[in-house]
């Protein structure tokens, strides 16, 4: 009896253990879920401001060349 108690008992240490690795694991994959997320964002925003920009200057240009005609 006290064998099956033993087996029983390691099983029971080998399940509970997997299920906190597995909530480990989700979440580190939702974090790095939300940092891709995150970089993604800024990502696009850095690419708007840098076209935002060459449109300025752009335009800016184009006056000035307007201005020496």
């Amino acid at each position: 009896m006290k064998k099956v108690l033993f087996v029983l008992a390691i099983a029971a240490f080998a399940a509970c253990n997997n299920a906190a690795e597995t909530a480990t694991e989700a979440a580190e994959a939702t974090v790095d879920s939300a940092a891709a997320a995150v970089e993604a964002t800024v990502d696009s925003a850095k690419a708007s401001i840098d076209s935002t920009a060459a449109a300025v200057v752009d335009s800016a240009k184009a006056a000035v060349d307007s201005l020496k005609k």
